[in-house]
Formats: structure tokens, sequence, C-alpha cells
């Protein structure tokens, strides 16, 4: 018996042995990590708060706009954006293209090479392993005759990550947020523009059929059931202090849409500058992330106040759980230069 004894007693010293080790390496483990994510805060010029979200079970998302130039700054803020992907050790979910997806003649079209070396290489599979949701900004369909057709036809014939079933289209990312893609080239938008003598021009846009049936089409997508969050994606500003301004006529169509539905975010691009903008008694934030690639401009609105803009190369950073979402804005050195929080009860705050 007291052999038996013994043993049992061996046993729990041995058993509290282990547990004491484990838990020695567990803390040694845990201090690595704080270590690593301390010297990539301060690499990146992050605040703590983004570290314990890289450690959670948020979802990420990135986006750029206006992009698609070929020159070296469209490579430098991919770059920019890889390397901040690989350092804070994520793993992007979606990587949302806002338009003007290609400046410039395309040859080729659906066989350009430009696929590949704009879209495919630029943002590789291997660093964006998911979908890439586009929307059509003015410059895809004035710069390339059928340009929006050849970009919709991409997407259909598989084996690409590019993503655009229709000029206008909804996404769920699983249950927890519901993105509704748009096509706001609309005629009023970027239908026309006058030429050195001062004439009017007509440039291809939606038709007024194509206008009447997205305005149906949202109204209905924003009465059924939808996720506790809700974004909507387009090219052109309802809301800018940038060069091109408001967007007089989504003003008056899509602004009242968005507010009367609790539309969380309405993400652009079209003016080439990063910019978050809050209007008094609005319930969304309008984020502009236009810095992706083309030629940056200075931001003229000067007398309406907002949480940010400048006028910068960039990309933006959405991160999202069930309590919250936070947008942020990076330039092309993936350094933070603006962030903010989003409640579902629409309550923001810059972090």
């Amino acid at each position: 018996m007291a052999s038996k004894g013994m043993a049992k007693h061996r046993k729990l010293i041995g058993d509290r042995i282990v547990e004491v080790a484990m838990a020695s390496l567990l803390s040694r483990r845990r201090l690595l990590k704080t270590v690593f994510c301390s010297s990539a805060a301060l690499s990146l010029n992050l605040r703590p708060s983004i570290l314990e979200a890289a450690e959670s079970e948020d979802q990420h998302l990135f986006m750029i706009g206006d992009f698609g130039s070929m020159e070296p700054p469209q490579q430098a803020v991919a770059n920019g954006m890889k390397g901040y992907i690989d350092r804070l050790k994520v793993k992007p979910e979606w990587l949302l293209l806002l338009g003007d997806n290609f400046y410039k003649p395309m040859p080729g079209g659906l066989k350009s090479p430009r696929w590949k070396t704009g879209f495919e290489d630029m943002y590789p599979a291997s660093v964006f392993p998911g979908p890439c949701p586009a929307v059509l900004g003015n410059h895809d369909y004035h710069d390339n005759a059928g340009g929006e057709q050849v970009q919709l036809a991409y997407a259909k014939q598989g084996g690409t990550r590019w993503t655009m079933p229709a000029k206008w289209y909804r996404q769920d990312l699983g249950s927890l947020v519901t993105f509704l893609f748009l096509d706001t080239n609309l005629r009023s938008v970027s239908g026309s523009s006058k030429n050195k003598d001062g004439q009017v021009v007509k440039k291809n846009s939606l038709t007024a059929e194509e206008e009447a049936a997205q305005w149906t089409w949202l109204n209905q997508e924003l009465a059924k059931p939808r996720a506790p969050y809700t974004i909507v994606v387009g090219h052109h500003p309802v809301y800018s202090n940038g060069l091109h301004g408001d967007s007089k006529e989504l003003v008056k169509t899509l602004a009242p849409m968005l507010q009367n539905s609790g539309v969380h975010l309405y993400l652009c691009g079209h003016d080439h500058d990063l910019q978050h903008l809050e209007l008094e008694g609005l319930k969304t934030s309008f984020v502009l992330s236009g810095g992706g690639g083309a030629r940056v401009r200075e931001l003229p609105n000067k007398t309406r106040k907002m949480p940010f803009g400048t006028a910068v190369y960039g990309f933006s950073h959405l991160q999202i759980n069930p309590q919250r979402l936070i947008v942020r804005h990076l330039d092309a050195n993936a350094k933070q230069i603006h962030a903010f929080e989003k409640k579902l009860d629409h309550s923001w705050k810059t972090i």
C-alpha cells in the first residue's frame, strides 16, 4: 500500500512539473509574440490596438482606387500593401478595387498583357488569395472603347480572382457584412465633358434604362434581409473635398437611400487622394481611397470640416468583427496616417 501511495505521489509531482514547464513555455511564447508584435508596431507606425486585432478573428479587407496607371506609384503602393500584410501576418479576405482599374489604351482587350502585369502579378494570389470585387470607373469606360465590357468578360472567363459578375451586384462576406457594388457612371456624372473650345462632348456611360434598373435593384436589395453591417461601394464620391467635389446626382439620389437604410460605409475613389468624411446628421461614413497609382491631386475644399483628407499615394485597410469595424488609411510606405472605428449603431471615433 505504501508503495502504491508513493507511486501516486510521484505521479502528482511529475504532472505538476509538466504543468509548470508548459506554463513557462507558453509564457515564453507569449513574450516572444509580444516582442515581435511590438517590433512590428514600431516598424509600421501602428498603435497597439491593431496588434490585438491582428491576433483576433477579425476579417481583413484591403482597398485601392484609381490605381491602373502602370506608372511607378502603382507598383510602390502595391509593394507597400504587400509588405504591410506580410509584417502584420493577416490573411486578406478580399481586395476591393474601387474603379479606374485601367488607364490608357489596352491593346488586345481581353487578351491584353496588362491583365497579368497590372492585376494578376501586381496583386498576386500569394498575398490576396480571395476574390477581388471590382467596380467600374470613368476611365474604364472612356480610355478604351468597350472597356467596361472587357472587364465584365474577364471575370466571366474563370480562373481569376477578378470579380465583376455585373455592372452592379451584391456580395455577402459570410453573415457579417452585405456589400452592394454600384456602377456610378451615370449620364450626369461621367456621360459628357467639355473640350478645349467649351463644347460638350458625349462620353460612354450607363444608359437611361440601366440607371433606372440599377436604382430599382438597389432599393430592392436594401429592402431585403441584410447582414449586420452594410457597405456600399462605387467609384464616384457622394461627398468629397477633393478636386471633383460632391457628385450632385449621387447626393440627390443615392445619399437618401444610404441614410434611410442605415448603410454604415460608402467606399469610393475618383478623387486621387485619401479622405474620411462625416456629415452632421448622416449615419453613413464616407471613405475615399483614390491613391492607388494615378497622379495625386491636392484637396481644394478648405471650408467643409472633415476628420481626414490628404493628397498622398496609398491604400486602405478595412477590419471587421461583430462589435465594430475599423478603417485605416496608409501611405505607400505602409505608414498609418488615419484610422477610425465605426460601431453597429453608427457611432464612430478616430483611433
